[in-house]
């Protein structure tokens, strides 16, 4: 194994730029390269003494690499790179997709367990972080309700899956939690709410010129997985607004686990878990880092195949040791 963790970053848009940042802050970690689609020529990077390759030059570089992260969109690029590149390389992913996370999974795993590599798949904060918080709470509080709320803030698969609509020249969607919905769980009330009951959905769009505004609007309302659950409205501003009112990436959200203790069942108990950001992509792409120094860990602990944050030792995640880990946040 190499003194430092060589991380190549596959991807050069909001997050592929968030993880470049954060590998700065990681001392134990080194940027070996970026792979793009694009003419690497044409790629201006916020650290021009680490190579940019074509993305086909990436599995000839592969003994050179220990993880590869990758900053593609869940909608169509996570789905093919995440199989494809888990052949090669340990690698991380941030795919989003909820409803198909198992089969992401599936597909990962089956090739990452041939190939002796170790993939973490769904990283970042929901899926990731507010998954994890989900799984303790019900752990602590067995009899009981979960409650995740996202927002207000901007979404990057959402954006990006607008952003694919044929006619679409640039968007942005907020996640915006319904206020009576989060009081009323925070009140103890245990209400039973449906997807449309909790959050909103906000999108604002800059069409191309001659598009058709009304298949784009009927496109977004009616995308599964996305939108069709949702009260969504959709906003058509020009460039200059959306650049201008809509240039910021901030996020953030809750998961509330509401139960019950005691011999009958009559104390209340809440755990509350709470993220407030300034940038998603950065946070997002911070998670992504530590989480491929877990992967790096894992394959060289024999943990091959595909993982998600549920299987990682949380000591994976840090660069201290256990005895410092045990010392100072213990």
């Amino acid at each position: 194994m190499s003194e430092r963790i060589r991380i190549a970053i596959l991807g050069y848009g909001n997050l592929g730029r968030g993880v470049e940042l954060a590998i700065r802050q990681n001392p134990d970690m080194e940027l070996k390269a970026f792979f793009t689609r694009r003419d690497p020529s044409a790629l201006k990077t916020l650290t021009p003494e680490v190579p940019v390759y074509n993305v086909s030059k990436a599995v000839e570089m592969k003994d050179e690499i220990d993880v590869l992260i990758l900053c593609g969109g869940s909608a169509t690029d996570l789905p093919v790179q995440s199989p494809e590149y888990a052949k090669y390389f340990n690698i991380v992913d941030s795919f989003d997709t909820h409803a198909k996370i198992p089969e992401h999974f599936a597909a990962v795993d089956k090739v990452a367990g041939e190939s002796g590599k170790t993939a973490l798949i769904s990283a970042g904060w929901d899926p990731g972080l507010f998954s994890l918080q989900r799984l303790l709470g019900n752990c602590v509080l067995p009899d009981g309700h979960d409650y995740t709320f996202w927002g207000k803030g901007v979404s990057q698969g959402h954006s990006d899956a607008i952003r694919r609509i044929d006619g679409v020249a640039g968007a942005k969607q907020y996640t915006v939690p319904v206020a009576d919905a989060l009081e009323r769980v925070r009140s103890g009330e245990n209400p039973e709410l449906t997807t449309r009951e909790k959050h909103t959905r906000e999108c604002f769009v800059v069409a191309e010129p001659d598009a058709d505004k009304a298949r784009i609007e009927e496109e977004i309302k009616t995308m599964p997985n996305y939108f069709a659950d949702y009260d969504t409205t959709v906003n058509f501003i020009s460039a200059e607004e959306l650049e201008r009112e809509h240039g910021g990436m901030p996020h953030g959200g809750f998961v509330i686990r509401t139960g019950v203790t005691g011999e009958k069942g009559e104390t209340k108990q809440m755990m509350e878990y709470a993220l407030k950001l300034e940038s998603n992509p950065e946070f997002t792409s911070s998670v992504l880092v530590c989480c491929a120094r877990a992967v790096y860990k894992m394959n060289a602990a024999g943990m091959t195949g595909c993982k998600t944050i549920f299987d990682v030792p949380p000591a994976f995640y840090s660069p201290k040791s256990g005895e410092e880990l045990r010392k100072n946040l213990l």
